[in-house]
């Protein structure tokens, strides 16, 4: 859905993610912006609102830093939970 925030002079896109597994943040991210681009359009930012698992956001940490041989394992939180 796209909403025009007329105060920001900016047009946001928001979408449901309820499989995370199926379709990753950063490939729905990576999506919008490539399409965003087909347009002559520029992405200033993202924002997540409500609760989102921590593995998918792992998910996209490894993707957008490299990260090799990166386990959950390594975040505190993770750690702590167990």
């Amino acid at each position: 859905m796209g909403v025009k925030l007329e105060d920001r002079n900016i047009t946001q896109v928001s979408m449901n993610l309820v499989n995370y597994e199926k379709t990753a943040i950063y490939r729905a991210f990576e999506m919008v912006k490539m399409e965003a681009k087909r347009f002559g359009v520029e992405v200033v930012g993202s924002e997540i609102v409500g609760l989102v698992p921590m593995k998918a956001l792992v998910d996209s940490l490894e993707y957008y830093l490299q990260l090799e041989n990166f386990s959950i394992e390594q975040v505190l939180e993770h750690r702590i939970a167990e």
